[in-house]
């Protein structure tokens, strides 16, 4: 049996290619004219961890504008601020860390 082998190809050390996945940061703006109960509903229906007990921390975005609510893989943040956008949130851009 012969292997064929292509010179230019080359193995990838693990520890010079090992990249960590990006992640992606929903931020939710502060909204003087949506009700706290459209933005909780949202919010909830929209991400499956989230629930009414951790939008609490919600009330920091009424006092700072703005709260970050989620982070997670870039893809599935990119998802969550379509759909969210789709309901008419204000969101801050994506972050990407």
């Amino acid at each position: 049996m012969t292997f064929l082998t292509n010179s230019s190809s080359k193995v990838l050390d693990p520890k010079t290619s090992k990249r960590r996945y990006p992640e992606g940061r929903i931020i939710v703006m502060d909204e003087n004219f949506k009700t706290f109960e459209h933005v909780a509903n949202c919010l909830v229906n929209t991400i499956p961890a989230m629930n009414k007990k951790i939008l609490g921390s919600y009330v920091k975005v009424d006092r700072e504008g703005l709260e970050e609510l989620w982070r997670g893989p870039l893809e599935q943040a990119e998802l969550y601020q379509e759909q969210l956008k789709s309901k008419g949130l204000t969101m801050a851009p994506l972050r990407k860390t």
